[in-house]
């Protein structure tokens, strides 16, 4: 057993270098300060959203966009209402958006969808737009999000991505797993990268991009399963700074059920598989030859963690049954696997505390329920490893999430203890 616990301390160790840069960013955030904004100008914004059979939610968001304090008559909502079979565009449409319907039973996917929407907004005359936010339909804005963005748009970044908190952080573990996750992605990852003038990353939704930035691209053209980070490591490479905004706040909902999530990250695990292989040469290069932070801090983003992981399982669970098979006992193995579990599980709970401890007023749910959920996070990352392993052999396709949690943003702000919807017992918006 001495060559399985020398192969577990390699991989800590190799964990400790690939990702030892993100404890560093924790001081980086608590401390450091962002610069005051550059005089602030005013442009003309569309907002995408692709949509999928999500008549429960649509409304509530486009509500809270054209509830923005920022100007309205240069604020236009289009919807891609693609795939459906439900009356999505005709509640887009009554609550003010412009829809566009799309059937493609082959091209599935939102990287389609957005395809097909800015091509049919590049049709119009009225269609010169400075910049284009994405945004999910489950997703809602807090009123000042998009004056927020504007800003940052202003200081010279035309890539720029935003805080993104949850609905429904206290439905479940696997709720709460989610979203503590993209809170320490907001506040530790792209905070810090900001800070340092690194770049940040998109995440699924909630980020905007100039029309510079669209034409350089020669339009939509990132199709893999994981579109936002194609996107985002397409333009890193490039050289592109992506823009991190912290006081313009987004919420969206998350998986309450295990089937679901797994189908979600399984989707999301092979993606950054397919990002990996068609953008991992370029990004190496740019760590080696141009010494970039950013192209390293990526790299580290979508493959290590995975590998390395997986690396762990198959040594030790091949080498229980090599041992086993030789008649020789298991404690020895079950010692060094427990040990390295153990050291993985303190690990990623000082990450969920942390996160939990400064961003608690911003988790909306009550104090039980945020203590309790900083002890599952962990947990929640560890069911990351069977879905690693099986992206490695399962065919995965884009399939999409149902969204039923409709709740304006005074209910997803109530103070815990107040009546909410129930998961799964939508409201309906028309």
């Amino acid at each position: 057993m001495g060559v399985v616990e020398l192969i577990n301390f390699i991989i800590m160790c190799l964990f400790f270098v690939c990702y030892s840069y993100q404890f560093f960013y924790i001081p980086v955030s608590l401390l450091g300060k962002h610069r005051p904004h550059s005089a602030v100008k005013i442009h003309r914004y569309a907002v995408l959203i692709a949509a999928r059979n999500e008549r429960e939610v649509i409304g509530q968001l486009i509500d809270s966009v054209r509830a923005q304090d920022y100007p309205a008559e240069l604020i236009d909502i289009f919807v891609a209402a693609d795939n459906c079979t439900d009356d999505t565009a005709l509640i887009a449409r009554s609550h003010g958006a412009v829809v566009y319907e799309r059937q493609n039973r082959e091209l599935v996917g939102k990287g389609y969808a957005l395809r097909f929407l800015l091509s049919e907004i590049g049709r119009r005359a009225d269609g010169d737009y400075d910049g284009f936010f994405v945004l999910d339909a489950d997703n809602i804005l807090s009123p000042d999000y998009i004056s927020e963005m504007n800003k940052t748009f202003s200081d010279g970044y035309e890539i720029v991505t935003s805080y993104r908190n949850s609905k429904n952080y206290g439905d479940n573990w696997i709720s709460a797993g989610y979203a503590l996750w993209f809170l320490r992605e907001a506040r530790y990852l792209n905070n810090a990268r900001m800070l340092l003038g690194s770049s940040c990353a998109v995440s699924g939704t909630g980020f905007m991009f100039s029309r510079r930035i669209i034409e350089n691209c020669g339009g939509w053209n990132f199709f893999l399963l994981t579109e936002d980070i194609e996107f985002t490591i397409a333009n890193v490479i490039k050289g592109e700074k992506i823009g991190y905004c912290p006081t313009a706040v987004l919420y969206d909902e998350q998986p309450v059920s295990f089937r679901q999530s797994w189908r979600q990250r399984l989707r999301w695990s092979r993606g950054y598989m397919q990002v990996f292989a068609c953008y991992g040469g370029a990004l190496l290069r740019g760590v080696f030859k141009n010494r970039s932070l950013s192209c390293y801090d990526m790299a580290m983003n979508i493959m290590p963690a995975a590998v390395l992981s997986c690396v762990s399982v198959v040594v030790n669970v091949t080498a229980a049954f090599v041992n086993f098979g030789n008649g020789g006992e298991l404690s020895a193995l079950a010692l060094s696997l427990g040990q390295t579990v153990l050291n993985l599980y303190l690990t990623l709970f000082v990450l969920g505390a942390i996160t939990t401890a400064t961003e608690w007023k911003q988790i909306h749910c009550s104090s039980g329920k945020k203590l309790l959920y900083a002890f599952t996070f962990p947990i929640f990352m560890f069911t990351y490893l069977p879905i690693c392993m099986a992206s490695l052999f399962v065919d995965v396709s884009w399939q999409p999430i149902v969204h039923q949690r409709s709740m304006s943003l005074e209910e997803i702000c109530a103070p815990a203890g107040k009546k909410r919807p129930a998961p799964g017992r939508a409201k309906k918006t028309a």
